[in-house]
């Protein structure tokens, strides 16, 4: 083999049976064996050339291959599961100097510090933890040049929704109000190990370098959630439990208190935290 060909690696099924790694529900774990189908999530990220690449979860590497294949010249693979550290260990003997495993919980991890930039997370997340996950990186989602990620089809409508739609909520004003959100393509159950009962999704999030319009982060969570906690009621009654004058709150933001929290767009919940915020003193 010359020094311009890719390694000979063992079949993906060949390592998990030689290493144990039946995949545990407890972690959320479905592995994703077919190679056309990590080469395709692998050339969504783009050109991974330059920077880091970071990948949570990759069980026994199916996605960490097809990144390397793919040209990431720096993959991090955070990885809980021991069984499938020892795995990753014999793939980053395969490619010396391009992956490095870190053992732990990604909840405890933040990907914008790790690596040189442009940093980017491309990864079948566990579906456990997959929002939890998000959720935990949006305060420093701008430090990322890009996210390609796997949710469930369900959690993947969520995070894309318009408003006016059932599946429009707190966490996808959340994420809009700090990046563009498009959903690439669907995989089907078969596409597993094993087989998960529900259909997944593919998400490309592109982070803004600012948010899009002006607001108070912990405001707007604050009225997100008030509203859509209630999202059968008036804005006039959801949000009181947030402030005290609703009412008034609408009127200085332009709104009309007999939407519903699914009839406001982000630019006009960012409009309500920012009413919110100078009513407290806390913009100019």
């Amino acid at each position: 083999m010359s020094d311009g060909d890719p390694p000979i690696l063992p079949p993906l099924r060949d390592v998990i049976a030689r290493h144990g790694l039946a995949a545990r529900r407890a972690l959320g774990q479905h592995f994703l064996l077919d190679l056309n189908l990590t080469g395709r999530i692998a050339r969504a990220a783009g050109d991974l050339g330059a920077g880091t690449t970071i990948e949570i979860g990759p069980g026994p590497g199916g996605l960490t291959r097809a990144l390397l294949a793919h040209g990431a010249r720096r993959v991090i693979a955070i990885e809980l599961d021991p069984r499938c550290v020892e795995a990753l260990q014999e793939l980053a003997a395969a490619y010396p100097g391009r992956l490095e495993i870190i053992a732990g919980d990604a909840m405890a991890i933040d990907p914008a510090k790790l690596g040189d930039a442009p940093r980017r997370i491309v990864a079948n997340l566990p579906y456990n933890v997959s929002t939890a996950l998000l959720a935990q990186w949006l305060p420093s989602l701008s430090r990322l040049e890009r996210l390609v990620l796997m949710f469930q089809k369900e959690v993947a409508e969520r995070l894309a929704a318009k408003p006016g739609s059932r599946d429009y909520g707190r966490l996808s004003v959340a994420l809009q109000w700090r990046a563009e959100v498009k959903r690439l393509f669907d995989l089907p159950p078969r596409a597993f190990t094993p087989p998960p009962k529900v259909t997944s999704s593919v998400v490309e999030i592109r982070p803004l370098p600012q948010p899009r319009f002006a607001a108070d982060a912990e405001l707007l969570e604050r009225l997100t959630a008030a509203a859509f906690n209630q999202r059968r009621k008036m804005l006039r009654q959801s949000l009181r439990s947030a402030v005290p004058d609703a009412a008034a709150l609408l009127e200085a933001a332009g709104i009309d208190g007999t939407q519903r929290a699914e009839d406001l767009s982000v630019e006009q919940f960012c409009a309500l935290a920012l009413a919110l915020a100078k009513s407290r003193g806390r913009m100019g």
